[in-house]
């Protein structure tokens, strides 16, 4: 593996992330991240959609504060990873499992680390359904914690047929690597205000992951492509129809959450015999950046969780 550049200053994650570059079974250039140090085990940090390793420098710390590893990945598509269209700012992929390649490739790469085992998952948003999906082959997990996880898209209802009629259409006329509806290409960061912001309650951690995204502009995308939001919408389905894995599961919502749609999410939870969810209050879809009062209740949650 080649190293590869980790701007960790930037996202004030611990000294010592180790950033490599991996390669997908397809030929896909991967950027993943690791930080050794951890008697308790070693946290798979499965990131959302348009994010990237840096934005978990602060998460990263976290866990090393409660003795636990971490490894975070660019997913393809996104981050300093080989983007999948002309468009750089595109969100785009070609199957959704293909992603499983990304899963893959990162396993493959820690089998040649010290990182310390058991392994646990921690996935957030459209990482949460990778992780899902992952956990219905051979993810060598022992406990894993969803985080908003996308098992349920909020759309208008409107743009459903529409979206379907464009992604069937799109071999023919190439609008599968057109905006999805309603899209384009700045990042969300760049182009919400922090008082009707979706992501975070916390005015300090909106101005940070504003700072970043400022600093290190090829980081970022914005939109998805048309096929990206079909094919999600169709794998997010798929999933719904499998019974739950075996694993034990926390499933970590927001009370104020309006990204993920909360009620397929709890509906899925409540099938899922080891599953447990818990509402975190005042929260909104990244639990994990809120305030530092929110902060320290879900990481202290997931630590007890993972520590049995």
């Amino acid at each position: 593996m080649q190293s590869a550049p980790l701007y960790a200053t930037l996202a004030e994650a611990p000294p010592g992330g180790i950033a490599r570059w991996i390669e997908t079974a397809d030929g896909v250039r991967l950027r993943i991240a690791h930080w050794d140090h951890g008697a308790k085990g070693t946290v798979l940090i499965l990131p959302g959609r348009t994010e990237f390793i840096e934005k978990y420098g602060r998460a990263v710390g976290q866990f090393r504060d409660r003795d636990y590893a971490s490894v975070v990945i660019d997913w393809r598509g996104q981050g300093l990873s080989d983007r999948l269209a002309p468009n750089r700012k595109l969100g785009h992929v070609g199957q959704f499992t293909d992603y499983q390649r990304d899963m893959t490739a990162m396993l493959g790469a820690l089998a040649g680390t010290d990182l310390p085992k058991p392994y646990y998952l921690c996935a957030h948003s459209m990482g949460g359904t990778i992780g899902l999906r992952a956990m219905h082959s051979t993810l060598p997990v022992t406990r894993a914690v969803f985080s908003a996880p996308m098992w349920g898209l909020t759309i208008e209802p409107l743009w459903r047929p529409l979206v379907h009629a464009l992604a069937g259409g799109s071999s023919t006329f190439g609008l599968g690597e057109e905006f999805a509806p309603g899209t384009g290409p700045e990042n969300y960061l760049a182009t919400a205000g922090f008082e009707d912001n979706r992501l975070t309650s916390s005015s300090e951690t909106w101005e940070y992951l504003t700072r970043i995204v400022k600093a290190r502009p090829g980081l970022e995308i914005g939109g998805p492509s048309i096929n990206w939001l079909y094919q999600a919408l169709d794998e997010t389905k798929a999933l719904q129809a499998l019974d739950p894995p075996a694993h034990e599961m926390l499933c970590l919502i927001g009370s104020d959450e309006k990204v993920v749609h909360k009620s397929d999410v709890i509906s899925y939870v409540e099938r899922w015999k080891n599953g447990h969810v818990g509402i975190v209050s005042g929260a909104r879809h990244e639990i994990l950046m809120e305030t530092p009062e929110i902060q320290k209740r879900a990481f202290d949650m997931m630590d007890a969780f993972f520590s049995g």
